[in-house]
């Protein structure tokens, strides 16, 4: 937890949880309350990719909620696609003028003579580039491909999120004036030395794009392929070849976007064929056959298996990941470990197997045990390795940064400062692989720090302030009997192409789900010069969050007074005893701190 959250914002779980600060309980609040474009300027505010993270977030908030203990989390990141759906850069309501663009991307108001380089175009740099552009800085991008995205277009696959989407957000902050150098790799097209001359700061975001091998036998063998690199080939449009028997190893969220991609493998080989078509002539023939050969595919006629060394339940990968995974009719075989490459002609045929007794050990750090004498063989003529990342940090030379402990670039956790003087870095190339949200928060967190070195000041360490809100929402009697809504999905049989899976809230559906929040930001205040210490709160309290108590029970040294006690975490800010106490000492209050809009 960053160290400028007061107590308020951390009693707001899921803006707590949220690396870049995301107040999501205001901005549910907003769609239960009807008010979508204030939901939306909350949820964009504080995150330069909030229509991608409506997409593919890992959503720590959700793990936060506090909803979550009654009986499951909002479903916030579905609540974040329905708003911006509405207003993002994919709904065409965000045009250069209109009040939404004013408020939340507009240009910088004054520009700053400070060049800074960002190396890497990926949510890190990008989410950098953002915030150092709106403050007013020259902003260049050195992206080694294409195409900007990093990760996000290289290696979450197109089922997941719709590169249009992608490129929106991307284009809003490109927009602001971000000089973009495509296909310029650090290392090769340009020295890290000549980056320094050019530009008074530099920010880091190189990825994480190699994959990690097993020291088994036949690793190198044809067939054998990491997992991103598969992912990378198959989303830039590559020719991959994939058997008909497919393993991956791993069981993180990497091996299932691998397994999934790999079981759409013809549909990325039809898309491939109609892009070189359609180059050609706009009007080929060809479409036509294209779109019969599309409806065809996704006939399960590949076999694809996910094995890992933990159980289902020890599984890294978010659980409906999983899921998704097995209505897809992908095969999971867990607590095996791989032995070698089984080949012919150097070519892979088959995965010698190990079982795994345990994975962890007594203080739960990964220590896997094996059985020796369970040995089985499994047929395959692909194997895809799931099993982590890689950074390239000789591109860097000589002169480069001082090396982290984890094959990483050394940096301030905190602030993403090197061991050298004007330069910064993060995302996975700093801390290792991570998730989106993780590295955008990266991005800013450093845009903030190259900003205070040139005397910028924050916004974010203005104090915040308590507002008393005259009235305030109360839940239904019956708040607690309603359960999350599932977020709809496209039915597996009609999953062919490479259409989106998830298909988003409609409007009824979104108000009827935001109205199970429980409003954490809002907060029971007490003026101690009123109460009178009636009890009356704690009698009429419905969920017996309000006790007083003797104050030797928390301070022995202290007698003969009583305390009155608030358990936070479990109160549902019903009101009710806000209206019971007779001397008016308690009253409800929002805290405008960190992740509120100004304008609310």
């Amino acid at each position: 937890m960053s160290s400028e959250l007061s107590f308020f914002d951390e009693n707001i779980p899921c803006l707590a949880a949220c690396p870049v600060h995301t107040n999501a309980g205001m901005y549910v609040a907003a769609i239960a309350d009807g008010d979508d474009e204030q939901a939306y300027l909350t949820a964009r505010m504080p995150n330069p990719f909030a229509s991608v993270c409506g997409l593919v977030c890992a959503a720590p908030c959700e793990d936060a909620c506090r909803r979550g203990a009654i009986d499951r989390p909002i479903a916030i990141r579905a609540l974040k696609r329905f708003v911006t759906e509405k207003y993002g850069p994919e709904s065409g309501n965000i045009e250069e003028g209109g009040e939404v663009w004013k408020k939340v991307i507009a240009p910088p108001s004054l520009e700053r003579p400070e060049s800074i380089g960002i190396v890497g175009g990926g949510p890190a740099g990008m989410g950098a580039a953002h915030d150092l552009r709106r403050w007013g800085y020259q902003v260049t991008v050195y992206e080694a491909t294409d195409k900007l995205g990093g990760a996000m277009w290289l290696g979450i696959p197109e089922y997941r999120l719709d590169r249009g989407i992608l490129q929106g957000d991307i284009d809003q902050i490109v927009n602001l004036g971000v000089d973009v150098q495509y296909n310029t790799k650090i290392g090769v097209d340009i020295s890290f030395d000549e980056l320094r001359e050019r530009h008074d700061a530099l920010f880091l975001a190189i990825g994480a794009g190699l994959g990690r091998k097993i020291p088994i036998d036949n690793v190198d063998a044809d067939g054998v392929v990491t997992a991103i690199e598969f992912l990378i080939n198959m989303n830039r449009g590559f020719q991959v070849d994939i058997g008909e028997k497919v393993i991956v190893i791993g069981g993180g969220d990497v091996a299932m976007d691998a397994a999934r991609t790999a079981l759409r493998g013809d549909d990325y080989d039809i898309k491939r064929e109609e892009a070189l078509a359609l180059s050609v002539d706009d009007r080929s023939p060809m479409t036509e056959a294209f779109d019969v050969a599309r409806s065809l595919t996704g006939d399960d006629s590949r076999d694809l298996t996910i094995m890992s060394l933990e159980s289902r339940e020890e599984m890294p990968a978010h659980a409906f990941e999983i899921e998704e995974a097995e209505h897809e009719k992908i095969r999971f075989v867990n607590r095996r470990g791989p032995r070698a490459i089984m080949v012919k002609d150097g070519v892979v045929v088959g995965l010698k197997t190990v079982g795994v007794k345990s994975v962890f050990d007594a203080e739960g750090r990964f220590s896997p045990v094996f059985d020796e004498d369970d040995i089985q063989i499994l047929e395959a003529d692909t194997v895809i390795l799931a099993i982590g990342q890689a950074i390239e940090l000789e591109v860097l030379g000589e002169n480069g940064p001082d090396e982290g402990p984890r094959g990483t670039i050394g940096i301030d956790w905190d602030t993403g400062a090197t061991s050298m003087d004007g330069v910064w870095a993060g995302g996975d190339a700093a801390k290792g692989p991570r998730t989106l949200i993780t590295a955008i928060a990266d991005g800013r967190a450093s845009a903030a720090e190259i900003h205070k070195s040139f005397g910028g000041v924050l916004e974010s360490e203005k104090p915040g302030k308590m507002v008393e809100l005259k009235q305030f929402h109360r839940l239904d009697d019956d708040y607690d009997r309603i359960d999350r809504l599932s977020v709809p999905v496209l039915e597996t049989g009609r999953r062919t192409g490479l259409a989106q899976v998830e298909l988003g809230f409609t409007e009824e559906q979104a108000r009827c789900e935001a109205k199970r929040c429980l409003r954490c930001f809002a907060n029971i205040l007490l003026d101690p010069q009123k109460c009178v210490l009636c009890a009356l709160c704690a009698d009429v309290c419905p969920v017996d969050v309000i006790s007083l108590v003797p104050t030797e029970e928390l301070n022995p040294e202290e007698k003969g007074g009583t305390v009155l006690l608030l358990d936070e975490t479990a109160c549902i800010r019903c009101g009710l005893c806000i209206e019971r106490c007779p001397p008016d000492a308690l009253s409800m209050g929002m805290w405008s701190g960190v992740g509120v809009p100004e304008w609310t």
